[in-house]
This record gives structure tokens, sequence and C-alpha cells, in this order.
């Protein structure tokens, strides 16, 4: 894969990793985000906070796990590319330290349809998945079962994974994750909330693929 690809895609993928730190979703060098390009993709490097991190930092990371560039590779680094070998509908993907998708993680608690957003997700509910140590290939299968019905998983005692078709998309449902848990969480101050059936959350999801998609009005 050549060390120099799609000067965009860089642009990119720096603007989507600055903008979680800016809204205080990852603090520091937590959390990362990648982007497929020809031959592999673009991660984020291990420690490097987003304040300092340049287009040219980040690494490029061939389909084999060859790496190139100035930095190591996010030590997570396994699991986005088990996610682009799993899903050829995805082409960004987003992982977060973010404080109520952590949260609801380490209760090792699902988000399950208490709110139509849920749906944004492609899915119904947001799957918990089993907790395995970070950078593991344990962890890889984990990530990979979790998307394997929408695009977003929570990580056991760990954090938030998005994907998308775009690194905007993939922010996109990372950023509403994020506010969905916050007030999942709230609401079961109160109780147990409750949930929408399968029938309406599937009517949801087919409008959703739609949403925001159609002409401007003269």
């Amino acid at each position: 894969m050549s060390a120099a690809p799609d000067a965009a895609a860089r642009k990119d993928l720096v603007a989507a990793i600055q903008r979680l730190d800016a809204l205080g979703l990852n603090r520091g060098s937590t959390g990362n985000a990648s982007v497929r390009v020809a031959g592999g993709m673009l991660i984020t490097p291990t420690g490097v906070g987003a304040d300092t991190l340049r287009a040219d930092g980040l690494v490029a990371v061939a389909d084999d796990g060859t790496a190139s560039g100035t930095w190591q590779p996010s030590s997570e680094w396994h699991f986005h590319r088990a996610i682009y070998r799993a899903r050829s509908d995805v082409s960004a993907v987003v992982h977060t330290h973010s404080t109520y998708a952590t949260a609801l993680a380490c209760q090792r608690r699902p988000l399950p349809a208490f709110h139509y957003m849920v749906a944004i997700t492609g899915a119904a509910s947001v799957p918990c998945v089993a907790y395995h140590t970070f950078g593991t290939e344990a962890l890889s299968d984990a990530v990979v079962e979790g998307l394997r019905h929408g695009n977003a998983c929570l990580l056991a005692n760990h954090g938030l994974v998005a994907c998308g078709a775009t690194i905007q998309g993939a922010l996109k449902i990372a950023l509403e994750v994020e506010s969905l848990c916050e007030s999942y969480l709230a609401s079961l101050v109160l109780g147990e909330p409750a949930r929408l059936d399968d029938d309406e959350m599937a009517r949801v999801i087919e409008k959703f693929k739609t949403y925001g998609r159609t002409a401007r009005r003269p």
C-alpha cells in the first residue's frame, strides 16, 4: 500500500478525531479512528493526542498488517482491520471511551430500544460484547460479532465502537449513541423504561434509510 494515501481521507480523519476530542468524547490519546483506503486503512497513531495530530502523522496499515509512517498504529488496529474484512459496506470506524457509553459498557448492559433513535445504528438495539484485553484477536472477534446486525456496539468495561460508509457517518452514530446512553442511564433512575417493539423499530430503521435524502423544495 502506498505510504502517502489520499490527502482528503487524511484530512477528514484528523478532523473527526479532533471533533471527538473537542466534544469531550475522547480525551488526550484515548480512542481511535480509521478510514478504509486502497490496500488497507489509515488509522490514528498510538499515544498521540488529537491536539497535536496532523495528517502526515496518521499510520497506513496494509491488509497484511504492515504499518508505514512515523508513528506506531493504535493498539486497536486489529479490530479495525477485522471490521473492514467482515463488512464490505463499512469504510470508517470510530472508537471512543465516551463517558455515558463507557458507563453502560462497564455495567455490561446493551442499549435497548427505549427510544426510536436507537435505529440510527441500523439495528433495534446496541449490543454489549464480552470483555477482552485491548489489542487482542479475541476482542477483534467480539467486535465483529457485535457489529453483525448494526453499526454500533459497546465493549464491556471499555467503550464504544461505531462504523459507517464514511467517517462523517461513523462519527454521527458515535455521537448519537453517546447521547442515547446518557438518556437511558438517566431514565433508569425511575426504573427500566418502556421499550419499542420489534415491528416499530423495523419501521423506523426502514425510514432512516431515506431520512434526510429528499430533494430540496423549490
